[in-house]
């Protein structure tokens, strides 16, 4: 399946999620195992590139936690900048955009999931377990 994106999701994807790689791994913290989330972004990060090929469920998962993680992250920055600054104000207004766009490109994501889930079900007889979220392939 391919997960159509324009040019501005994928610019709000990539510059919310460089920050959110950026801030993670810059500064002087314990050693801890990064939140899924953190992980999933920065593997999506490479392929922001155009469209996104997804071959399996298991992948689509990953995209989805990697969008969630970042939408929480931009949320919080917009509800920020709308308290600190102004609703009209200028970056409360791109934060809105950042935010709505990769929101957006999410809903596609879950529609997505509910189709494939679906399709699995139908062509396996069983729901979409772990095996088969990983297993089953949707671009041969």
């Amino acid at each position: 399946m391919i997960l159509y994106c324009n040019f501005e999701e994928l610019a709000a994807i990539s510059a919310g999620g460089h920050r959110l790689v950026g801030e993670a791994t810059g500064g002087d913290h314990p050693v801890i195992a990064p939140p899924q989330g953190l992980v999933d972004l920065e593997q999506l990060l490479p392929r922001l590139v155009g469209d996104i090929e997804i071959a399996t469920l298991h992948d689509l998962r990953s995209i989805r936690r990697a969008l969630s993680y970042l939408i929480a992250d931009l949320g919080i920055r917009m509800d920020e900048a709308i308290v600190s600054q102004h609703p009209a104000a200028e970056d409360a207004v791109l934060a809105y955009f950042d935010y709505a766009h990769v929101r957006a490109t999410l809903a596609r994501i879950d529609q997505m999931g509910a189709e494939m889930e679906a399709i699995i079900e139908l062509a396996t007889g069983a729901p979409a377990d772990e095996a088969a979220a990983r297993g089953f392939s949707f671009l041969e």
